[in-house]
């Protein structure tokens, strides 16, 4: 029985459930006509909620917060319908219902409504949900881990601010609806130590390359996997100049190696494929047609959808940089080891010609720029992928600083050039004493010599063997290099 005493009928509280929901969503899309941003925000704060609330619910039954008593659409002991209308109400419905308003709803006011919705609908839904005597916890858990972040990130979709938070919910996000559940359904964790050890091991890779493409997407694309939330710029860089569809391929490769212990990772993989090589091809092919034209066709050309390159391929225009001492005995020898390795795309550059640097520096094309441990990391990305594999492993959040602070504390912390050494370094640079440095090396950035040439493959080379000396007519702050001080940003394609 319900709070009233009656006991309501069944289908008509899991009808209400999920018709309610909905009815409300398409009142609020009618009337607001929600604009791209929009509608991104109601997928995702609906997706978060789809996914926390999975998490929750199964708690609940483990902790007795409350428990499920229904027949049909039913899957681990949670009723699907309610599951739905549940992610519904906490996060399309809000989202669309302030859409495009003059002034944002504030977001207290719109959570305090949305719990006492639920609080008042939670006992009268029984006899479909049983409440045990602590299930108003289960519901503050519930608004901690679902309805006050989808909130969050609905608000910040809408309207394009923390970049950075909205693509890193989006990874775990993908993370949790697209592996952890579905692995966690199919039990595929309830396999022996050893081959749970190996599977995660092999897994790393995939994920790690979708992982640095939605950084890439943020960091030098302004934007994120979300079609309706797209990167204002065509990214080229990091994992796309490998592959086309990184995120696909990691997704697709993900499946795969699951597949051996769950055949059902077969089938997914094979619609991951068919997805990513069918309609999400055509259709993002032609939105990225109309606004990126010819820069655009020039990527694909170079650039494979589904077979990554072993070395990566570079666009027509500016490159990176990375400026490493050459007076430094540790330093230098970091830049000759990139140096060997004819990195595509990537200049090797002295410290001591460019202002203030007291570490290894990398300089992306669109100006930014990473220091120490971060800097090599970026620069390994350029050799092939192997190392790139390394690199982005190094730039994952908190890796970077661990490594550093173990660099630091092995002697490799920061160092400020004095005013000998500069001078010893710009005299070797005149002279050609730099290690390999040859005179292709001491041309300006715009010399014949150093601007690169697409082989048979399309891979550019910089044919350079040494440390280069910079313009000196070039701006000051960026060393004097011409190629990284000017020209649009690298742009990005997922």
């Amino acid at each position: 029985m319900n709070a009233t005493g009656y006991a309501a009928d069944p289908a008509l509280v899991r009808g209400v459930a999920i018709m309610a929901p909905l009815l409300a969503v398409a009142v609020a899309a009618r009337l607001r006509g929600p604009a791209e941003r929009d509608i991104a925000a109601a997928i995702l704060a609906t997706a978060w909620n789809l996914l926390a609330l999975t998490g929750v619910n199964l708690l609940a039954g483990a902790t007795g917060w409350w428990r499920f008593a229904a027949e049909g659409a039913v899957v681990h002991g949670l009723p699907v319908d309610l599951l739905l209308g549940w992610a519904l109400l906490w996060g399309a419905v809000p989202a669309l219902a302030t859409a495009r308003t003059a002034r944002p709803v504030p977001l207290p006011a719109t959570a305090a409504v949305l719990v006492w919705l639920d609080l008042a609908f939670m006992p009268l839904a029984a006899p479909v949900v049983a409440l045990g005597g602590d299930w108003l916890t289960g519901e503050a858990v519930a608004v901690a881990a679902g309805l006050v972040p989808g909130l969050l990130l609905a608000r910040w979709t809408a309207a394009g601010a923390r970049l950075r938070a909205r693509a890193s919910m989006q990874v775990v996000l993908a993370a949790g609806l697209g592996l952890v559940l579905p692995v966690a359904l199919t039990g595929v964790w309830r396999q022996p130590e050893w081959a749970l050890g190996l599977l995660a091991q092999v897994l790393a890779v995939p994920l790690l390359l979708g992982v640095a493409a939605v950084r890439e997407f943020a960091a030098a694309g302004g934007g994120t996997p979300l079609p309706y939330d797209p990167p204002e710029r065509l990214v080229t860089g990091g994992p796309y100049a490998y592959v086309r569809n990184p995120m696909q391929v990691s997704m697709t490769a993900g499946y795969l190696v699951l597949a051996p212990f769950e055949p059902v990772f077969l089938a997914a993989a094979a619609v991951a494929f068919t997805y990513g090589a069918g309609l999400a091809a055509w259709h993002e092919g032609e939105q990225l047609t109309g606004r990126f034209g010819a820069e655009w066709e020039e990527y694909r050309r170079r650039v494979r959808p589904w077979l990554p390159r072993p070395r990566p391929a570079r666009m027509p225009g500016p490159g990176a940089a990375v400026y490493v001492s050459a007076v430094c005995g540790q330093c230098s020898q970091v830049g000759a080891w990139i140096r060997r390795r004819s990195p595509a795309g990537l200049r090797v550059l002295a410290a001591e010609t460019r202002s203030g640097t007291r570490r290894i520096t990398y300089e992306a094309a669109d100006g930014r720029t990473a220091e120490g441990v971060a800097a090599l990391a970026h620069a390994l990305v350029h050799i092939h992928l192997g190392w790139a594999l390394v690199g982005w492993a190094l730039l994952l959040p908190g890796v970077t600083r661990f490594a550093q602070l173990c660099a630091d504390a092995f002697g490799a912390g920061p160092r400020a050039a004095g005013a000998g050494e500069a001078l010893k370094a710009g005299e070797a640079l005149k002279a050609g004493e730099m290690p390999g440095a040859g005179r292709a090396q001491r041309e300006p950035h715009g010399a014949p010599e150093t601007v690169p040439e697409a082989g048979p493959d399309g891979v550019f080379q910089t044919g350079a063997r040494g440390y280069a000396a910079p313009d000196v007519q070039a701006g000051p702050g960026r060393g004097g290099s011409t190629a990284t001080s000017g020209g649009p940003a690298p742009h990005i394609r997922r």
